[in-house]
């Protein structure tokens, strides 16, 4: 009964995440782009990428959905496994590093402005989320050669990263405890740090209307709350299951916070920045109009 439960759980949660967040998340996507072709910010291109981050994630939910209504049990193929598993888990830290990226690119265009207006240039973010796809990717690749490499394989196929041998857990563990410091804590303090300055610098300034102060800190605790609830808890496992051995039989509702984490983050982004209003009510409106010149134009 309690794996039925489990089971009805996660593919409930999946369902939800996948219905709310791709299509929010497409929508993220075109307001992003329409932003960039018109005013590239650092912020908004890290933006973009957190958004694609988001999707791939979403695009492979559907494989998560049908290997969970198969009573968890993995009837595809090993490489749609890897390709799975790569994407599901990869994706997940691509999104913290990017909020932290985020986090400070907003501290630094408020602490030091001079500084920002020198680092505008598209060049930057864009380098920073190379770096950013290249960490979180070559980490979780790790953990694909540990799940297939011919000296540690199990031989239960039957399943998609789960029931690891005890050679696959003597590196596997210390593998996610990097993981936890390397990009869930140390992330998760940054961000913390910055958003907490942010807020203070912005107090001090007493031109700053009460409306923009208070958009910040919503800004602020909506990301750091995706952080607490969606990331901290699922990594923590990490850190438990290093001391303990094994991983803890909890360890998967704590990835289901994480499944989450791709339908909040467009909902934090609408109420905390004016990028989705601006694009809704005037880039999209400007760009329809101009359309519609142009159409009068040439039947004229």
């Amino acid at each position: 009964m309690d794996l039925v439960v489990k089971i009805e759980v996660i593919l409930s949660v999946y369902i939800i995440s996948f219905l709310i967040g791709f299509p929010a998340n497409l929508l993220a996507l075109y307001a992003f782009s329409v932003k960039i072709y018109c005013k590239p910010r650092p912020t908004d291109i890290l933006l973009l990428n957190l958004t694609v981050s988001d999707l791939l994630f979403l695009i492979v939910l559907p494989l998560k959905m049908y290997e969970a209504s198969s009573g968890m049990t993995w009837n595809l193929s090993n490489v749609w496994c890897s390709i799975t598993a790569f994407t599901f888990f990869s994706t997940i830290y691509t999104s913290s590093l990017l909020l932290m990226a985020i986090s400070m690119v907003r501290y630094l265009a408020v602490a030091f402005p001079i500084t920002y207006q020198q680092l505008q240039k598209p060049v930057y973010p864009i380098v920073i989320s190379a770096a950013i796809w290249l960490i979180s990717a070559g980490h979780c690749s790790i953990t694909i050669v540990i799940q297939h490499h011919p000296s540690m394989s199990s031989s239960n196929s039957s399943v998609c990263y789960e029931n690891f041998t005890e050679k696959q857990l003597e590196v596997l563990l210390p593998v996610r405890l990097e993981f936890f410091f390397v990009l869930c804590l140390a992330p998760l303090l940054i961000s913390t740090y910055c958003y907490l300055r942010l807020i203070l610098i912005l107090y001090s300034r007493p031109r700053i209307s009460r409306m923009q102060k208070k958009k910040t800190i919503g800004m602020a605790l909506g990301t750091l709350a995706v952080f607490l609830i969606c990331v901290l808890p699922y990594n923590f496992s990490h850190l438990l299951g290093y001391f303990q051995g094994k991983s803890p039989q909890w360890r998967y509702y704590t990835l289901l916070l994480s499944t989450l984490n791709a339908c909040i983050d467009p909902i934090i982004f609408y109420f905390s920045s004016s990028i989705f209003h601006c694009t809704s009510k005037k880039s999209i409106l400007r760009k329809h109009a101009i359309q519609r010149q142009m159409q009068g134009t040439s039947s004229t």
